[in-house]
């Protein structure tokens, strides 16, 4: 076998870079349990010793962890004094749990891909599925970390603004059910924007439900319930949500037609999923790249675990989440919205 060096070079440095990123990703996670970015951010430039007295670790350890930390391109080091921070930029993305551009909660989920991968590769021989609550439990935090900054950012500002009229009957006093709500950021930040509405976080993963109601400040307006997404009680909703999940879903034509039958005739159905394109041509970017892998490990085999196994997949496309709510009796859908890693639709009866 003949090897092209002017082909190999490239692959071998981008597996060079692949490794220093796959071996980093558990230091991402000590670095935000243990404060360490926040730490830097908030009182840097620090040496090792005074971050690791700062935060109450031991200095060899943090020694080492702030240069794959610089080497990484996540810190700044100083050569001359030889002491170590962070720019603005940087603790936006590692140190402030309320920057819109926070990634730290993607590593959490990480834990979980690499922790499952056994049970995975079993499940490519056999064609089963992996039912969502049978991942590691940070696959749970780490959804909940990685999707936060977005819904907090765009959900009330942005998102909801673009429906048509949603706005003011949420201002009004509106009912609402937030399906596949999960650990219940997305219903809790329209709660608390919405006071006059009511909202109610729907889940079939009781210990997410558990885990949202003991979250809750005592709120009126604000419930959560264990139910399944074909088939959750109530109806004569004004607007029913659905966050990163109808993908998920094993008959997502079959929950649309519960939604469009619960909703009232005027009523709204917001579908928020990952952005992507209608063909793979399309998604083969960093960011397509980021949702199909998370689709192999996670949703497709979420999906093949219950009922029909439709198994969209994180990059399902506009194109066919289209034709998903047509068939399930939508009269019109359209794109109302979008940020670089979702796209926001609007579904009418």
């Amino acid at each position: 076998m003949t090897l092209n060096m002017e082909k190999l070079e490239p692959l071998l440095h981008l597996m060079v870079q692949e490794l220093g990123a796959a071996a980093s990703a558990a230091l991402v996670l000590i670095g935000d349990k243990l404060g360490l970015y926040t730490a830097l951010a908030e009182g840097g430039p620090f040496s090792p010793q005074e971050l690791a007295d700062e935060t109450g670790t031991h200095e060899r350890y943090v020694r080492e962890w702030l240069a794959c930390q610089a080497a990484s391109g996540y810190v700044e080091y100083d050569a001359q004094s030889g002491d170590f921070s962070m720019t603005p930029e940087q603790a936006a993305v590692f140190a402030d749990q309320d920057s819109p551009v926070n990634m730290t909660g993607g590593f959490y989920s990480l834990a979980a891909v690499f922790a499952d991968e056994p049970r995975l590769a079993e499940a490519f021989k056999s064609g089963s599925g992996i039912g969502w609550g049978d991942h590691s439990d940070c696959l749970f935090c780490g959804t909940e970390r990685f999707f936060r900054p977005g819904y907090k950012a765009h959900l009330v500002s942005e998102w909801l603004p673009a429906l048509d009229g949603v706005v003011d009957k949420l201002e009004a006093g509106a009912s609402v059910a937030d399906v596949g709500c999960g650990h219940g950021v997305s219903t809790a930040v329209m709660a608390e924007a919405f006071p006059q509405s009511n909202f109610t976080g729907i889940d079939f993963h009781e210990p997410s439900i558990a885990h949202a109601r003991s979250h809750m400040n005592g709120e009126s307006t604000l419930s959560f319930e264990v139910g399944r997404a074909q088939d959750f009680a109530g109806a004569g909703y004004d607007l029913v949500t659905v966050f990163d999940a109808l993908h998920d879903m094993g008959d997502p034509v079959g929950v649309a037609s519960h939604i469009r039958e619960a909703l009232k005739p005027e009523g709204t159905l917001m579908i928020v999923e990952p952005l992507a394109g209608d063909t793979l041509a399309e998604n083969l970017n960093p960011v397509g790249r980021i949702y199909y892998a998370f689709s192999t490990n996670i949703c497709v085999p979420a999906s093949l675990n219950q009922d029909v196994g439709a198994a969209l997949g994180a990059q399902a496309g506009e194109k066919r989440l289209t034709e998903v709510l047509t068939e399930a009796g939508f009269g019109s859908v359209r794109r109302a919205a979008e940020t670089p890693f979702n796209m926001i639709l609007e579904a009418r009866p």
